[in-house]
C-alpha cells in the first residue's frame, strides 16, 4: 500500500517514513503544502498523513480541496493543536482521524492500519490464494504451512497482487502502489521482483 506524508518538519517526516517502510508500506514525502496538494490530488494513494500547519498551503485547505475534488482517500491529520475545537474543525473538514503531537509511533501505525482496513476486512487480517497465506499483522507469508522468507518490498508486492486477485493490474499500478514516488526504478524492476516471488513460492514449494 502507498502512503503520502505531508509534513514540513523533516525530522518528523523522516522518522514516520522509516517506520512505515519497516512495516512494508511504500511511502512518499512532501514538505510543502502546495506540493503536497498536487501530489494528493494527482497521484493514487491509499492513505495521506497530513500535518495541519504547513508552509504555502495549510493542511485544512489541502483537506478541503481533496474532498471538494471528490477524493475520498483516508486522511490522518497531525497537529500540535489538541483543543476540542481544533480537532472538531479538522474532522468536520473531512479528516478521518486526528493525532496530536507528540505521539508514539506505535499509536500512529495502529491508526494507519485502522484507516486502511476496509469494512469487509474487519474480521480478518490475512489473505489466502492458491495455497498461499499472507498475514498483514505479523508480516509473514506461508504456502501449505511452509514459511516464505520475503523482503519488505516482496511482501508489499505479494500483498498488492493477492488483494487484487482476479483483477487486471498493470505494471504502472504495481509501481504506483508498491514503490516510492521518487524511487529510481529500472524498466524491468517489476518483472525482476515478480521473478523473485515466483522463485521463492513456486520453486521452493512445488
Amino acid at each position: 500500500m502507498r502512503i503520502l506524508i505531508v509534513e514540513d518538519d523533516h525530522k518528523i517526516a523522516s522518522a514516520i517514513k522509516r517506520g512505515l517502510e519497516r512495516q512494508a508500506f511504500a511511502v512518499d514525502v512532501s514538505y510543502d503544502g502546495d506540493d503536497g496538494l498536487a501530489m494528493a490530488t494527482t497521484e493514487p494513494y491509499d492513505l495521506v498523513i497530513l500535518d495541519r500547519m504547513l508552509p504555502s498551503t495549510d493542511g485544512l485547505s489541502i483537506l478541503k480541496s481533496m474532498r471538494g475534488a471528490s477524493i475520498h482517500t483516508p486522511v490522518l491529520m497531525l497537529t500540535a493543536k489538541d483543543k476540542v475545537l481544533d480537532r472538531a474543525e479538522g474532522l468536520n473538514a473531512g479528516a478521518d482521524d486526528y493525532l496530536a503531537k507528540p505521539f508514539a509511533f506505535i499509536e500512529l501505525i495502529a491508526r494507519v492500519r485502522a484507516l486502511l482496513r476496509r469494512p469487509q476486512d474487519l474480521l480478518e487480517t490475512s489473505l489466502e490464494s492458491n495455497g498461499i497465506q499472507l498475514d498483514r499483522d505479523s508480516f509473514t507469508a506461508t504456502r501449505n504451512s511452509h514459511a516464505i522468507e520475503l523482503t519488505a518490498k516482496e511482501f508489499a508486492l505479494l500483498e498488492y497482487l493477492m488483494t487484487n486477485a482476479g483483477r487486471i493490474v498493470t505494471k504502472d499500478h504495481i509501481m504506483q502502489h508498491v514503490w516510492d514516488y521518487d524511487a529510481d526504478i529500472l524498466p524491468n524492476t517489476v518483472e525482476v521482483y515478480i521473478g523473485y516471488l515466483r522463485n521463492k513460492i513456486d520453486k521452493a514449494f512445488p
